[in-house]
């Protein structure tokens, strides 16, 4: 069977396989992660996100009305759509953003990648961010912060390394931007590599940096570009040097002997 035939069922239960054969693995050879606690990170991080949600949302309150707007004569009702996330110690909650997708499916029932049913519009309020603003919502609940690593789906949970779970030590942000600049849509490993790197790293310095790189990261122009294709693939597990890996870089022959 050819990869671009498997249902996403049939890539779920891959990834299932992969974490049952190689997670032990994987968890001897990754290093731990220690958690900074501090003052800061329990209590004065959660002050300074209830300020400035209320603030943004206040002050981008018509910028919403008029995406809203624009997102009913784009795809229809309804105008949103709420996923479930993975929040701090694997807690789920539910994110709303507006809707910037058809819901296009193929041959088999399934929906074509997010590539494929992304609206012209939808490319551009992700290349701008503006996708982003009712995610400080999110913030003001107390299921979010302003800085911290992006909350992904539940179904990644049970593939975490024992190292790269850790990233859910702290609440989920808005973004945990690069540390360097990329001119490519980074790859899961980096990605969770720089999450952790907050968990171990999290202070009031440190979010001034991170809130400076995130400012630079949405302008850079290539950075959005690439945030705008998002091409990336789902997140599947790891090989057997501990790397994380998509579905793009699992072999043909790995997925003939998983589905088996």
């Amino acid at each position: 069977m050819k990869r671009e035939e498997l249902t996403k069922k049939m890539r779920w239960d891959i990834a299932e396989k992969l974490a049952a054969e190689r997670l032990p693995y994987v968890n001897s050879i990754t290093k731990p992660v220690h958690p900074k606690k501090s003052f800061y990170g329990d209590v004065i991080k959660r002050i300074f996100d209830i300020l400035i949600s209320s603030f943004v949302l206040l002050l981008t309150f018509p910028i919403n009305i008029l995406i809203g707007i624009i997102t009913l004569l784009d795809v229809g009702f309804p105008i949103f759509f709420k996923q479930e996330r993975t929040g701090k110690d694997g807690k789920p909650f539910q994110i709303i953003k507006f809707r910037n997708m058809r819901e296009t499916k193929d041959e088999f029932g399934e929906l074509l990648p997010p590539d494929q049913r992304v609206t012209k519009f939808g490319r551009f309020v992700r290349k701008t961010s503006l996708d982003e603003l009712l995610n400080f919502w999110s913030i003001l609940k107390g299921d979010m912060s302003l800085i911290g690593p992006r909350p992904l789906v539940p179904e990644y949970f049970e593939r975490y390394s024992d190292r790269h779970k850790m990233r859910l030590a702290v609440k989920p942000g808005l973004e945990c931007p690069p540390r360097k600049a990329l001119d490519h849509v980074w790859s899961w490993q980096e990605q969770f590599e720089n999450d952790v790197w907050y968990v171990e790293h999290v202070s009031f310095l440190t979010d001034c940096f991170m809130i400076i790189k995130l400012i630079t990261y949405a302008l850079n122009k290539k950075a959005s570009k690439a945030r705008g294709n998002a091409i990336r693939g789902s997140f599947m597990g790891y090989d057997m040097e501990g790397t994380a890996i998509s579905f793009e870089d699992i072999t043909d022959e790995d997925i003939e002997k998983m589905i088996l």
